[in-house]
């Protein structure tokens, strides 16, 4: 059974200038050319082309919308809006219309990216295992989906940045620890990544290292850091992926009548 991945826009902002952030924002929805009512809004990403907002309005893939903070204003329009019957109902992405600047741009020269281990520390901290290593399936931590979406991976090459490098890819598993990747271009095990893995109208920012690399089409890379605030998308993808399974084993018919023909 095949399932169409709607992807997220193709300029959407690297991951890289992603920052998580709520700012409260006041929010002008423009319907028919005339201006709504005023809405207080919250956002929980910025990057320097626009922001993922949460609001309580119904809003669709087009609709422009004024964006103000402080003393700043700026008209955007809305290039993703989520499932209304999902987790993530009632948020939505905008870019700036072009000729406007961002209200947030003080915030994005103050503020850096904060990222998260993917296992908590304390006492219950598990082992850290090779989640895609073949041959390992009774030390796999947790349950690995086929899966369709596009991957951006960052090569860092040290801790200033230098040497750094994009490789672009699709994801064709994944699971709470860590996804296969096939790209063109593969990277080096021990090699140390920052992903953005756009699945099911979604980007998850995350931060890992190349774990082995599968018959020179393919790597297996080992979850270590998640973008603050991205759990909850994760938590998304995985939940979807496992309905979708379970769909899947519904969909088969099982007979037995034949069986039981062959053995009387």
């Amino acid at each position: 059974m095949n399932h169409r991945i709607n992807q997220p826009p193709q300029d959407a902002a690297p991951v890289e200038k992603l920052v998580h952030l709520a700012l409260p924002v006041r929010l002008t929805h423009m319907q028919n050319g005339e201006r709504g009512e005023l809405e207080m809004a919250c956002t929980y990403d910025i990057h320097p082309h626009g922001a993922r907002l949460l609001s309580f309005r119904e809003v669709k893939v087009g609709d422009l919308i004024t964006v103000e903070r402080g003393r700043n204003k700026s008209v955007c329009q809305v290039v993703w809006a989520a499932d209304p019957n999902s987790p993530l109902r009632g948020q939505f992405t905008v870019e700036c219309v072009e000729g406007n600047r961002i209200p947030w741009e003080e915030e994005l020269r103050l503020m850096q990216e904060h990222y998260l281990p993917i296992i908590p520390d304390g006492p219950k901290k598990r082992p850290v295992m090779n989640t895609f290593r073949r041959g390992d399936q009774n030390r796999r931590r947790s349950p690995r989906f086929q899966v369709e979406g596009e991957a951006d991976l960052l090569r860092i090459a040290g801790p200033s940045g230098a040497g750094s490098s994009s490789v672009e890819g699709r994801v064709e598993q994944i699971s709470e620890y860590g996804c296969l990747v096939s790209a063109s271009d593969l990277l080096v095990p021990g090699t140390g990544l920052r992903l953005a893995l756009n699945i099911y109208d979604v980007s998850v920012a995350l931060k890992g290292n190349v774990k082995y690399t599968a018959e020179n089409r393919a790597m297996g890379v080992e979850f270590q850091e998640i973008r603050q605030g991205d759990r909850p998308l994760l938590d998304y993808v995985l939940k979807q992926v496992k309905e979708i399974r379970r769909q899947d084993f519904a969909d088969l018919e099982v007979v037995t009548e034949p069986l039981a023909a062959v053995a009387g």
